[in-house]
């Protein structure tokens, strides 16, 4: 008979339900934000993975934005009740707007995400685009968004809304931290974030967590760290991102030359014009939104059969794994030992040295799993006091994890 009531219950108010691994079931009630999911610009999140190419390294990685974004509208309603639970106040048009916001967060990332952020339109963050989209949404749905957005851009006067979308300690965070763990299999990243919410809390219009969360708090910056080393930036994927964004440079500069390539109307016009902050116009935007990894995947296929070496190379190199040597290390690698890698290649290929570059190249990649001197994750303490988490810990000296770690890598063919 229960069983029974809930389907009737969920028939009669048209409750959309979403079968989450993570969560379970994730209910969206209201009518407005499951029209925004069924939007064309937020389906082609299902297009994007979450973590690029780390399926490269991780198997099972092949998750998408588009079940982040889910997670994230899942935690955004836990979050709101367990606030509300503790007399802080959030209307239902709050609610909402919250809840749109952090669905829209990451509608502005392109084809495999991060990794090809700087490819396609130079300058512009992820963010800004995704801003875009909600201006165009909040037209389509006749100003239905314009809270959100005033959230989003942290204009709002509860200062804390922001907090939960954007922060050293958001829902954006728990989510991914815990479904990259998830689907990567990497345990080390996983993070009680069912306990983070519960406590939450508001403190002069900031948001806390309360003394007794200290110890999930802790194990949260200890599992952002080894995610980025063990998955973000793991060196084989880092070695196969930067393999895929030569290849579009490559592909660019043959376009510049006047030779032709195979790939879709979309990609073409971004290949074939230089986009930035000051032309990122509508016909940009629509274009944006008809991109995503298959197109590029596409492009990468067709191009593994192309006349030029270059670019069927580094094509190939990604299609079917072929990634380049990488080496690793904490110090700067030296002059002498790059000429020696660079040289050594010359002779392998047969190839002008001004291409050589696309096939040995270094560079540095940087760690920072807490900055607590920009809004750090405060902790509401017994007294009613606010500290930071790193002046409150007594297991982990914290204070080192927010040190900026930076490590060397070098890249050449095998």
């Amino acid at each position: 008979m229960y069983i029974y009531n809930v389907i009737i219950y969920i028939v009669l108010k048209k409750i959309e339900i979403f079968n989450d691994p993570i969560y379970g079931f994730v209910y969206i009630k209201n009518p407005l934000i499951y029209k925004i999911i069924e939007h064309p610009y937020f389906q082609r999140l299902r297009r994007i993975t979450q973590t690029g190419l780390s399926y490269l390294v991780y198997p099972g990685a092949h998750h998408t934005r588009f079940q982040h974004a889910i997670g994230c509208v899942f935690l955004m309603q836990k979050a709101i009740e367990t606030l509300r639970l503790k007399e802080i106040e959030i209307n239902n048009e709050e609610e909402e707007a919250l809840s749109i916001a952090i669905l829209l967060h990451d509608i502005g990332h392109g084809p495999f995400s991060h990794t090809l952020e700087n490819s396609f339109v130079n300058s512009v963050e992820h963010e800004d685009i995704s801003l875009q989209f909600m201006h165009r949404l909040n037209n389509e749905f006749e100003g239905k968004l314009s809270l959100a957005i005033q959230i989003f851009k942290n204009e709002y006067h509860k200062k804390f809304f922001y907090q939960l979308i954007s922060s050293q300690l958001d829902v954006d965070r728990l989510d991914y931290l815990k479904r990259d763990s998830f689907y990567t299999g990497v345990a080390e990243g996983s993070i009680n974030a069912e306990r983070l919410i519960t406590m939450l809390n508001v403190k002069n219009d900031a948001l806390v967590i309360e003394e007794k969360g200290i110890y999930s708090v802790e194990k949260f910056i200890v599992a952002r760290r080894l995610m980025y080393w063990m998955v973000y930036l793991h060196k084989t994927s880092l070695a196969a991102e930067y393999v895929l964004i030569k290849a579009i440079q490559r592909a660019k500069e043959l376009i510049e030359n006047g030779v032709s390539l195979s790939m879709n109307s979309a990609l073409q016009y971004f290949l074939s014009n230089k986009i930035t902050q000051h032309n990122f116009n509508n016909e940009a935007l629509i274009n944006f939104s008809n991109l995503d990894d298959y197109d590029i995947l596409s492009a990468l296929k067709s191009w593994s059969n192309h006349s030029d070496i270059i670019l069927s190379s580094l094509s190939k190199s990604i299609i079917n794994r072929r990634l380049p040597k990488i080496e690793m290390q904490n110090q700067k690698f030296s002059d002498t030992y790059f000429d020696k890698k660079f040289n050594k290649t010359a002779q392998l290929l047969s190839i002008d040295k001004n291409d050589l570059h696309y096939f040995v190249f270094k560079g540095n990649v940087q760690n920072k799993a807490y900055e607590h001197k920009e809004k750090g994750i405060q902790i509401l303490m017994k007294n009613d006091g606010v500290v930071d988490i790193v002046l409150t810990s007594d297991e982990l000296n914290l204070q080192s994890f927010t040190n900026s770690v930076t490590k060397y890598f070098i890249c050449y063919p095998k």
